[in-house]
C-alpha cells in the first residue's frame, strides 16, 4: 500500500492513488481526523437516508417500502463484507495478482489496532469512509431493476458484487492496481462508484427484463416530495464523498467542495433547460435528477479541476444525462426502471473523460488536455473501458448464477400487487 502523495502548485494537495501505510513518520492530526469523521457521516447520510428517500419517492406507492428496505439492508450488509473482506481486498498487496487484487492481510480487520495510522488519521477512519462507499455502491444499482427482483436474490447478488466486483475495482484504482500505474485519475469514485455501478444497474435491468404493464400503465413517482428531500440530502452528503476524499482538512479539500456544488448546480440548471425546451415544462424529477448528474460528473474529477472547468462540466453532464435517462434508454429499449446508467453510467463516463480534459496541474499535478496533456484523454478512456469490461462480464455471471439457485425475479402476481406486501408483509397507508 502506499502514502497519499502530496504535490505543490498553487496549494498543497492530497491525491490519493492508493490505501494508507503504516509509517514510522505517520503522526495523528486532530484537525483532518476531526474533518474525516464528518465526512464519513456524511457520506452515510447519503445512502441512509438520501439514496432511500430518493429512490422511495420514484416508485409506486405499493413498492415504496422495498426500495427504502434495500438501501437499509445493503448498508448493514456491506458494512459486515466491508469488514471480513472487502476493505482487505481494496486495500492490501496481492503480490503477484497486486495489479488485480489485494490480499487477505487484514481480512476481519486483522492487526488494525487503535494506534494503527493512515497518513494523519486513524486506520479505523479511513477504513470506515471507504466502508460507506462499499455502501453506497451497490444501493444505487437497486434503481435499476425497481419494482421487479426477490429481496433474497438482491441480498446475495449484492453480498457477492461487493466482494468480487466493487472491492477489486476499487483496488485497481486506489489501493495501487493497474489503472493507478496507468495514471487513471479518479478523485472520488467516477470510475470505481458510479461507472461501476451504473453498468452494473444496466445489466440487471437487461437480464431481468422490463416491468409488467412498462410503456402501457403509469409508473409515475408516487411522491415527488420524498425524492427532493432525498436529493437535498445526497447533495449535502456528497461534500463529504468528494472533500472526505482529500482524506484531510486543507486547501485540497476547500476546492473539491467549491467545484461539487458549482458543477451540481450547473447540471441541474443544464437538465431543467434541456427538458423545458424538449418537453415544454420544467419538472422537479428532472431538476433533482440533473443535480444528481453533476455531482456524479463532478465526483472523479473534484481534485483535479478548478471552478471553471467545473462549470462546463456541469453544463455538459446536465445534458448528456438528460439524453441517457430519455433518449438513449427510448432508443436501446431497456427498462432502466430509475435511470441508474443514464445518470451514474453516462455522467460517470461524461465525467471521467472530461477530467483528461480540464485536470489543472497546479491543482491535482496532472495536467489535461487543455494544458497540452491530451494523452490523459486516453488514459481516462482505457480506466472507462476496463471498468465497464469487468463489471458487465462479472455482474452478468453472478446475476445468472443468483437466477439458477433462488431465481431472480418475484412472480406476476407478486408483481401486480406490490412488492411491499407480498415480500415484507407491510404497507405504506
Amino acid at each position: 500500500m502506499r502514502n497519499v502523495m502530496r504535490t505543490v502548485g498553487a496549494a498543497l494537495v492530497p491525491i490519493l492513488l492508493a490505501g494508507p501505510v503504516m509509517a514510522a513518520e505517520d503522526k495523528l492530526d486532530t484537525g483532518d481526523t476531526a474533518w474525516m469523521l464528518t465526512a464519513t457521516a456524511l457520506v452515510l447520510l447519503m445512502t441512509i437516508p438520501g439514496l432511500a428517500l430518493f429512490y422511495g419517492g420514484m416508485v409506486r406507492k405499493t413498492n415504496v417500502l422495498t426500495m427504502v428496505m434495500q438501501s437499509f439492508a445493503i448498508c448493514c450488509l456491506s458494512t459486515v463484507l466491508w469488514m471480513i473482506a472487502g476493505y482487505s481486498i481494496a486495500f492490501t498487496d496481492g503480490g503477484a495478482l497486486n495489479a488485480f487484487t489485494g490480499g487477505l492481510d487484514k481480512i476481519f480487520l486483522a492487526g488494525m489496532g487503535v494506534d494503527a495510522m493512515s497518513g494523519t488519521i486513524p486506520e479505523s477512519v479511513f477504513m470506515t469512509f471507504q466502508m460507506t462507499f462499499a455502501i453506497i455502491t451497490p444501493a444505487l444499482i437497486t434503481g435499476a431493476f425497481a419494482d421487479r427482483m426477490k429481496f433474497s436474490a438482491m441480498l446475495i447478488f449484492m453480498g457477492i458484487w461487493v466482494l468480487l466486483v466493487y472491492s477489486p475495482v476499487v483496488h485497481w484504482v486506489w489501493g495501487g492496481g493497474f489503472l493507478a500505474e496507468e495514471g487513471v485519475l479518479d478523485f472520488a469514485g467516477g470510475t470505481v462508484v458510479h461507472i461501476n455501478a451504473g453498468v452494473a444497474g444496466l445489466v440487471a435491468a437487461i437480464m431481468l427484463g422490463k416491468r409488467r404493464g412498462y410503456g402501457v400503465e403509469n409508473m409515475a413517482p408516487h411522491n415527488l416530495v420524498l425524492s427532493i428531500i432525498g436529493a437535498s440530502m445526497l447533495w449535502v452528503g456528497w461534500f463529504g464523498f468528494n472533500a472526505g476524499s482529500a482524506l484531510a482538512a486543507n486547501n485540497g479539500a476547500g476546492m473539491a467542495m467549491a467545484v461539487t456544488q458549482i458543477c451540481t448546480a450547473a447540471a441541474a440548471l443544464s437538465w431543467l433547460f434541456a427538458e423545458w425546451i424538449v418537453h415544454g415544462k420544467p419538472s422537479v424529477l428532472g431538476i433533482v435528477s440533473g443535480a444528481v448528474g453533476g455531482l456524479v460528473a463532478i465526483t472523479p474529477a473534484a481534485g483535479f479541476v478548478d471552478p471553471m472547468g467545473a462549470l462546463i462540466m456541469g453544463i455538459i453532464a446536465g445534458v448528456a444525462c438528460f439524453w441517457g435517462a430519455t433518449s438513449l434508454k427510448r432508443m436501446c429499449g431497456y427498462d432502466d426502471s430509475l435511470d441508474v446508467f443514464g445518470v451514474h453510467g453516462v455522467g460517470g463516463i461524461v465525467g471521467a473523460l472530461l477530467t483528461g480534459v480540464f485536470a489543472v496541474e497546479a491543482i491535482g499535478g496532472t495536467p489535461g488536455l487543455l494544458e497540452g496533456n491530451a494523452g490523459q484523454v486516453w488514459t481516462q478512456f482505457v480506466g472507462i473501458l476496463a471498468t465497464i469490461a469487468y463489471s458487465a462480464i462479472a455482474t452478468a455471471i453472478i446475476l445468472k448464477v443468483v437466477d439458477l439457485v433462488v431465481g431472480l425475479r418475484v412472480d406476476e402476481e407478486t408483481e401486480i400487487e406490490g412488492l411491499d406486501i407480498n415480500l415484507h408483509g407491510e404497507v405504506v397507508q
